[in-house]
């Protein structure tokens, strides 16, 4: 909280070892592991620090990563993905906007099919203006993932003149692209900002896939976040409910109130149980999940419910553990393991699809 980062040491560390690169095929240098074994990465990384598995889990879901491996071109590919897996590349994916929360559908940044000026050359592209915000990883990232939705008026590569949403790669050291204010949710300093830009000249190839999947970019995002919903923000809950269980467990033990345990009070005791609940079930429900998305499943429904319920269950966790541990729970510092996840609690309840809806 000092630095409201990660230390550059820790920065390096992760694109070392290739923490941004476990959805990565090994063809490409990434580590290719499975969703469980993603899972439990996660897990142990909230165990430590939730800005770390944020920040970790981000690269690993709906992302570049993942959409250009299901749609990219081989030559977007193989630009792309060895540069995502070391960590030269650091991606965000740009999809919500100030109109545009939960109902994604809904979002207004557009892109018109037009000529325009490229290298020298005029070449058929696309005119892009955006408005983006909430997008995480935006203040450090080189490369853009961005949702639009097309237009292409003129007929220049169809019929269609409304292909619809879309996604593209584009470089954020394109002139124009702006990132904005840096967002700071909740005090977790994960790397959280705004990304705008006004009639952006790209050319055809920067589409995911070419532009044989312009207007395809609903269908994307419907498929890749059902895989990516399953395991980053549940692992992230299960791992910061385990965490919670067993520290605050043990809290219990050496706590003493009149002359006995804390963790002997039947108050106290029906908060760890819900704790050692929350920790079973939320255990159970990832290695469900995951091991749907390993058996090539695309979990929509599923995904969608285990969301709900383990962030739900992760933020009821903090409650209990906060009521246990009393005074030393309220008092930020070194060694407190639950205030800056007490805080940051509604933020998991909040992104990728609202728990109210």
């Amino acid at each position: 909280h000092e630095l409201t980062d990660l230390p550059q040491d820790v920065w390096q560390y992760l694109k070392d070892n290739k923490f941004f690169a476990m959805i990565i095929k090994k063809e490409y240098g990434g580590l290719e592991f499975s969703a469980f074994a993603q899972s439990c990465v996660l897990q142990k990384l909230t165990s430590k620090s939730t800005l770390l598995s944020s920040i970790v889990g981000v690269p690993n879901s709906l992302g570049p990563g993942e959409l250009l491996q299901h749609y990219g071109t081989k030559e977007q590919k193989d630009h792309y993905l060895p540069r995502l897996a070391s960590g030269q590349e650091i991606p965000c994916f740009a999809l919500t906007s100030p109109e545009a929360g939960s109902d994604a559908s809904s979002i207004p940044d557009y892109g018109v099919v037009c000529k325009g000026q490229w290298n020298g050359e005029e070449v058929v592209g696309v005119s892009l203006t955006w408005n983006k915000r909430y997008i995480t990883l935006a203040p450090v990232a080189t490369v853009l993932g961005l949702a639009f939705k097309l237009q292409d008026p003129d007929g220049l590569i169809g019929d269609n003149k409304e292909p619809g949403i879309t996604c593209a790669l584009i470089p954020t050291d394109t002139p124009g692209v702006e990132i904005g204010r840096r967002h700071f949710p909740l005090n977790v300093p994960f790397q959280n900002g705004p990304t705008r830009g006004k009639d952006i000249f790209v050319p055809l190839d920067y589409i995911i896939g070419g532009p044989d999947m312009a207007g395809q970019g609903w269908r994307m995002l419907v498929e890749c976040l059902s895989v990516g919903r399953a395991i980053t923000l549940p692992s992230n809950s299960a791992g910061g409910i385990k965490m919670i269980a067993v520290a605050t467990g043990a809290y219990s033990r050496i706590r003493r109130q009149f002359r006995l345990p804390i963790g002997k009070m039947e108050g106290v005791e029906e908060s760890l149980a819900k704790l050692a609940g929350y920790a079973y079930s939320s255990d159970a429900a990832v290695s469900m999940s995951t091991g749907a998305v390993d058996l090539g499943e695309k979990p929509s429904v599923v995904s969608a419910i285990i969301k709900y319920h383990l962030t739900e269950q992760m933020r009821d966790a903090t409650i209990h553990a906060m009521d246990v541990l009393g005074g030393k729970g309220i008092m930020l510092g070194p060694n407190n393991y639950l205030g800056r996840g007490y805080q940051g609690a509604p933020i998991a309840i909040t992104v990728e699809g609202a728990n109210i809806l």
